[in-house]
Formats: C-alpha cells, sequence, structure tokens
C-alpha cells in the first residue's frame, strides 16, 4: 500500500471524480425527495444488498479494524441525521458545498495537530482558500433575501462528521486490509443503527418506505454504496487528505443538479463561493508532487 502523494495512478483519479458525481445525484435525490427522512432511510437501506455481496466476494476483513468500523458506523449515523436536518433548512446549492467543502480543511487540521502530518505552504494556502469559500457559503441569502445562518449552521456540523468518518474509515480500510469487505460491514452496521432510529423516532417511516421508496432503494443505494466503495479503496492507495479534498469536486456537480434539475436560484454569490471551495480543493490535492 503507497502513502504516497497523488496521483498513485490515473485510474485512481477517475475513480473518485466518478464517485463524487454518484454522491451529488444521490444527495440531490435526497434533498429533491418529498419526505426526505423516507428518501434518506430508503438510500441507506439499499446499501444493504450490495453490502451483502461486498462482504462475499472480499477477502475477510481484519479484526483490527473492528474499532475504527464501530466509530464508523457511528460517525456515518451522525453525517445522516445532520444532513437532513441540512436539507429541511436549505437548499442543496448552499448545504452541499458548506458540508463537503469543510470536509478536506477539518481533515488537513486534524492531520497537522493530532496525526502530525506536515503540509507544505501551498497545502496551507489551499486550506485557507477551502475556509474563505466556506465562510462566503454562509453568507448566501435566501430566495426571500434573507441569510440562512441555521442551513448553514447544520451544514458545517455535516461537515466535521463527514471528516471524522473519512479518516477514520481511512484508517479502518488498511488496517482491515479490504477495503471493500470493511465497508459492506460498515453499511449493514449504518443500516442497522439508522433504522433503530427511525423505528423510535418515526415508525411510519418503514410503510412509506415500503409504498414509495423502491426507486431510491436501487438507484440511489446504489450510487450512494458504489461511490463510498470507491472513495474507500481511494483511501487505502493515496493520502486520505488528497482523497478527501478531489472528492469534493461533487460540489460542482451538486450545484448544476440543483440548479439545472431542482430548480433551485442561482445567484452570483453562489457561484463565486463554489468555484473559490473548488479551487482550494484542487490546490490541496495537487500540492503534492
Amino acid at each position: 500500500m503507497t502513502q504516497r502523494g497523488f496521483p498513485v495512478t490515473i485510474t485512481v483519479f477517475f475513480a473518485v471524480i466518478g464517485a463524487a458525481i454518484l454522491h451529488a445525484a444521490w444527495n440531490a435525490l435526497v434533498k429533491g425527495g418529498a419526505d426526505k427522512l423516507v428518501s434518506l432511510t430508503a438510500v441507506m437501506f439499499g446499501h444493504t444488498p450490495f453490502a451483502i455481496v461486498a462482504i462475499l466476494i472480499a477477502p475477510p476483513m481484519g479484526v483490527e479494524a473492528l474499532p475504527y468500523l464501530a466509530a464508523g458506523i457511528l460517525l456515518h449515523l451522525g453525517y445522516q441525521l445532520f444532513l437532513l436536518y441540512s436539507y429541511g433548512a436549505g437548499d442543496l446549492t448552499q448545504v452541499y458545498p458548506i458540508a463537503r467543502g469543510s470536509a478536506p480543511l477539518i481533515v488537513a487540521f486534524v492531520s497537522i495537530t493530532v496525526l502530525g502530518v506536515t503540509l507544505k505552504g501551498t497545502e496551507l494556502v489551499a486550506v485557507l482558500i477551502i475556509g474563505i469559500g466556506i465562510v462566503s457559503l454562509a453568507l448566501v441569502r435566501r430566495a426571500d433575501g434573507l441569510r440562512n445562518g441555521k442551513a448553514a449552521m447544520f451544514a458545517l456540523i455535516t461537515g466535521c462528521f463527514i471528516a471524522g468518518y473519512s479518516i477514520v474509515d481511512g484508517m479502518g480500510a488498511r488496517a482491515g486490509g479490504t477495503s471493500l469487505a470493511y465497508f459492506g460491514w460498515l453499511a449493514i452496521g449504518n443500516t442497522i443503527a439508522l433504522g433503530a432510529i427511525v423505528a423510535m423516532r418515526a415508525p411510519q417511516t418503514f410503510g412509506k418506505l415500503w409504498q414509495n421508496g423502491h426507486k431510491l432503494f436501487w438507484l440511489g443505494g446504489g450510487a450512494s454504496f458504489i461511490a463510498y466503495a470507491i472513495v474507500t479503496w481511494a483511501f487505502t492507495q493515496a493520502p486520505i487528505a488528497l482523497v478527501t479534498a478531489l472528492r469534493e469536486t461533487s460540489i460542482v456537480f451538486a450545484l448544476l443538479i440543483g440548479v439545472f434539475f431542482l430548480k433551485e436560484r442561482l445567484d452570483l454569490m453562489k457561484v463565486l463561493s463554489t468555484m473559490t471551495v473548488l479551487i482550494g480543493a484542487a490546490l490541496l490535492r495537487l500540492a503534492r508532487p
């Protein structure tokens, strides 16, 4: 397993770009659904058949990954709950860039302060650019002309969970010796945890899921599972901070989906903020030789 700078191979680069497109697509499906809890539950439960196949065909996961697996399940659950809060409060074109754009910033900070990683000057500049983009997105106004601070706050918390599970899952996939089996077990554990929360808080969701969630179960669940399976594999091929940054090119795809398919309002502030975050993510990704 190599830990050298990006790109390790051209395959890794295009695989993560493909994962970014899939990730933006399933987020748009959740945001566009009339009942976002039903939509998210359908997508997460849709992981299950793919996860079972992954576990059956992948090499067995090493027991060394179990602590990371437990932490990853909790972090993914927190991410999903706050993603729902975020989409209930704001547009995809505001929420998604803040949530996804903050993750490389947080991962880089943890890498420096906790994991002892040394970042070059170019990487630190990239982190600063991402931070500026995130702050500017928090100032985006709603259709009624008011700033949506609540959506920005929820989206930033969501970004913290994204950063947390990215670090934990990258380390867990490496420790377990197989990224596919690791994510397969993670997906099943996450489905059980989310199902327990839904059963306690909104049990009627299951009836709605059975009636209206078939499309999201297969299409959304499949897109989501494949997207993160690719990313988990990439974590074993390149530095986690750099994979996380490249994955956030999904910000651009989410912006396009939000405008052209969800008919969300496009303004100059959203475009400039999103481009700033993307430039920072790209610079962070390309900073290592």
